[in-house]
């Protein structure tokens, strides 16, 4: 699903920081990521221009991510870092994956005043596939971390495979976070109750990636009962409800939502929508004041396609596809599961 790191991130370019160690090591860490010392020393005369990105070897380590982000902490002025990305953290055969990142973030916690923006499992599929990128409870860096302003996780882990790997986002209150993305291929219940749950007055862009049921994704409407009533954050003007099992279903319960009524944006794209969702999407009259509508990756028939575009004309409404999606038998698939 993710062939390439991200290259952007908080509205910044990305750079993937090298310790003293790696940029001494005959043989690169990795050859796209590789820079040399007179590059990085420019980097980090200006921190606040980059979105810095910290990894190291999922699987035996040369270097611990302690040490990794501890000597970036030592060689930068952090106090003007504006982004951080977190790739793999060496954490493959921990009891708690996900745990050196989560821990060298809390410890330095006081060293990134100006941190805005965060994003947590930036692997590749040649790293880890979705379903098995591990996080732990990520509640306590939201709390670390109040000025953040955007902040998104890759991968809820697999508590079957590894008790230990068990996300959590029951962030309690964040006056300052207006952006939360959560890319998985399955999203646990527990985790959206979680969200649900939790006060953050100025958000106003959450994107939730649903899943199959087959890596944990058994989230329902009923779980996300607040912030479909329009109760849980009041600033809200995006909501994507994306890589869905079922986007029939999401579809229904949006056509009763409250919350839609005030959105600019509605993102149902990875899904599974079908002829029938769309006669659903259609009809709703709450659906008519999006400025926006993603439904690229459909079930949906051409003559439906058409219908679409002329109910939402005066909408940006994308029906996009690499290819038209077909039923296998009874079988859908959302674009990104394992």
């Amino acid at each position: 699903m993710f062939f390439e790191h991200l290259t952007e991130f908080g509205g910044l370019p990305v750079f993937d920081y090298a310790s003293a160690q790696e940029l001494s090591a005959s043989t690169p860490r990795y050859e796209r990521d590789h820079v040399d010392t007179e590059t990085q020393n420019a980097a980090l005369r200006t921190p606040e221009a980059y979105a810095w990105r910290f990894q190291v070897e999922s699987f035996e380590p040369e270097e611990e991510f302690a040490d990794h982000f501890g000597s970036f902490v030592t060689a930068a002025d952090t106090t003007a870092v504006k982004a951080i990305v977190i790739g793999a953290a060496g954490d493959s055969e921990l009891d708690e994956p996900g745990a050196p990142a989560r821990d060298a973030l809390l410890e330095h916690a006081d060293r990134f005043p100006g941190l805005r923006a965060l994003f947590i499992g930036d692997l590749i599929s040649e790293e880890a596939e979705l379903s098995w990128i591990h996080q732990p409870d990520l509640a306590p860096v939201l709390a670390a971390y109040p000025n953040l302003t955007e902040f998104a996780v890759r991968g809820t882990g697999d508590p079957y495979l590894n008790p230990g790997s068990h996300l959590g986002l029951d962030i309690g209150r964040h006056d300052a976070l207006r952006t939360l993305t959560v890319q998985t291929g399955g999203l646990p219940a527990r985790v959206a109750r979680g969200i649900d749950g939790s006060d953050l007055p100025e958000l106003e862009h959450l994107e939730l990636w649903l899943g199959v049921g087959q890596y944990r994704g058994d989230t329902y409407p009923r779980d996300l009962a607040r912030i479909l009533s329009g109760e849980a954050f009041p600033r809200l003007l995006h909501l994507g409800l994306r890589n869905a099992e079922d986007t029939d279903l999401w579809v229904r319960a949006l056509a009763e939502a409250p919350v839609v009524g005030r959105l600019r944006s509605l993102d149902l794209s990875m899904g599974t929508l079908t002829d029938e969702g769309a006669e659903v999407l259609i009809g709703a009259p709450i659906f008519r004041d999006l400025a926006r509508l993603d439904l690229s990756h459909h079930y949906m028939s051409e003559d439906m396609e058409r219908r679409v575009r002329e109910v939402f004309a005066e909408a940006d409404v994308d029906l996009s596809a690499e290819e038209r999606q077909v039923e296998e038998g009874d079988w859908r698939f959302p674009s990104a599961t394992e």
